[in-house]
């Protein structure tokens, strides 16, 4: 009789042993290329496609060689998780110790900077080279709770087999991302692991529930440097005349004079003292402050003519828009969901209505507000390269599309409906991209 992957969940709850037996089976199966009478949940057969593309080995164990102690000690030092580890270690290990669990924390490059818990378990994990300064990316170590939640962006539970590569078979682990509020990107990854039998399906909003509270905590980490950052620049923006904001390094918003006031200003990821031009502000001067920016209007109000526009999506986690104009370029970095948008931008270079959006993001046409308020947050930082009525890029922009080799790579998070289309029709499946001009790619 078949099974749903539901069917899978709720008998890891009640019986693991004969859990892990049909586990064990579906993946030879799902290997060897036959047919199963369990289908592998669509989060786990995703990502053991890639492995298979990506051509990491089921069968045997590769291990990338460890960081150095200096090198584990900087990033730790650098990384934002380190405010947040207190949050973790009380949300978490007082019952991972108990129930004889682990609990790892890895950077946005899956390598682990912390490990704490069960004695037992750490002796155990260390056999499978889970310890600090290992790489636990998926494309090293296969499908995983550190590395897969980082390509997806969701928390993700790995029972036994479930792990593409064979000999981490015995494992169980939940893991959930950690984003930066301030700009949604990815900072890392927490994971409860252990054994398959002290595993319990629940264990997954729990570990969701706890990397939420640090977020929740980096989001208060933030609010505070913003009130630091304001109490020095509003003296300063009161003596000046013209139009001036104060922002951090991340471009939010501490205090604005002579203009209206937005929550965030776009800035070019290598923003610099001096002359610059900002699709917003247009020219413009820049000042350092302590932790921020002073940024002055100048005269010229207008943004400077747009020769070339590039939507880099071909990373499995980073994505980018750089525009370059007759005063230089800039870079701004994407979340996910700008990533998908702007990625459907270029796939109709004539425009996008927001009905229709909503169809290729949602396969709902009617859920337009959603749209809406996402495209009013990447105008902030392309203003005056996108029309809108419909939503496309300037007819005198030149676009170009970065995108990766096999289309099945393309944007990994993504539950998209068009996204799902240019997946399932492969390379040459008869999806048309324009290149600067209107010409095909």
């Amino acid at each position: 009789m078949a099974h749903s992957p539901k069917d899978v969940t709720r008998l890891v709850a009640r019986d693991a042993a004969q859990a892990a037996r049909m586990l064990r089976e579906v993946r030879s199966a799902t290997l060897a290329g036959q047919r199963t009478r369990v289908a592998p949940r669509p989060v786990i057969e995703a990502s053991w496609g890639r492995m298979r593309r990506s051509g990491v080995d089921p069968d045997h164990d590769v291990r990338a060689g460890l960081l150095s102690l200096d090198e584990v000690e900087r990033r730790r030092r650098e990384s934002p998780l380190r405010v947040v580890l207190p949050v973790l270690r009380e949300g978490l290990l007082s019952v991972a110790d108990v129930t004889q669990h682990i609990m790892v924390v890895a950077d946005a490059d899956g390598r682990v900077l912390w490990r704490e818990g069960s004695p037992a378990v750490l002796r155990q994990a260390d056999g499978l080279g889970c310890e600090p300064g290992a790489d636990w990316g998926e494309s090293v170590v296969g499908t995983n709770g550190v590395g897969t939640p980082a390509v997806t962006g969701r928390p993700i539970q790995v029972f036994a087999s479930e792990h593409f590569v064979r000999s981490f078979a015995s494992w169980t682990c939940t893991g959930a991302p950690i984003t930066d509020p301030r700009d949604g990107r990815l900072i890392g990854v927490v994971d409860v692991s252990g054994p398959l039998e002290t595993m319990h399906p629940a264990t997954l909003a729990w570990v969701d529930s706890v990397a939420k509270l640090a977020e929740a905590r980096l989001r208060e980490v933030h609010l505070t440097s913003l009130e630091r950052l304001r109490a020095v620049a509003a003296p300063l923006l009161a003596r000046l005349d013209g139009r001036a904001v104060a922002v951090d390094r991340d471009g939010w918003t501490a205090a604005v004079a002579g203009m209206p006031y937005a929550r965030r200003l776009a800035l070019p990821t290598s923003l610099t003292a001096g002359r610059s031009c900002l699709p917003v502000l247009g020219p413009c001067s820049v000042e350092p402050l302590p932790g921020g920016w002073l940024i002055r209007a100048c005269d010229r109000t207008t943004p400077a003519h747009t020769t070339r526009i590039v939507l880099d999506i071909s990373h499995p986690r980073r994505w980018s828009v750089t525009v370059s104009g007759d005063t230089g370029s800039w870079t701004h970095e994407l979340t996910p969901r700008h990533a998908e948008l702007l990625y459907l931008l270029t796939l109709h270079r004539s425009g996008r209505t927001a009905a229709a959006l909503a169809a290729d993001m949602f396969g709902d046409p009617a859920r337009t507000v959603t749209v809406r308020a996402e495209m009013s947050r990447v105008r902030r930082y392309l203003g005056a390269f996108l029309d809108h009525r419909p939503y496309r890029f300037s007819e005198t922009a030149e676009v170009e599309l970065l995108a990766p080799d096999d289309p099945l790579d393309l944007l990994p998070h993504s539950i998209a409906p068009a996204v799902l289309r240019v997946r399932a029709a492969g390379p040459g499946g008869g999806v048309s991209l324009l290149a600067p001009g209107g010409g095909p790619v």
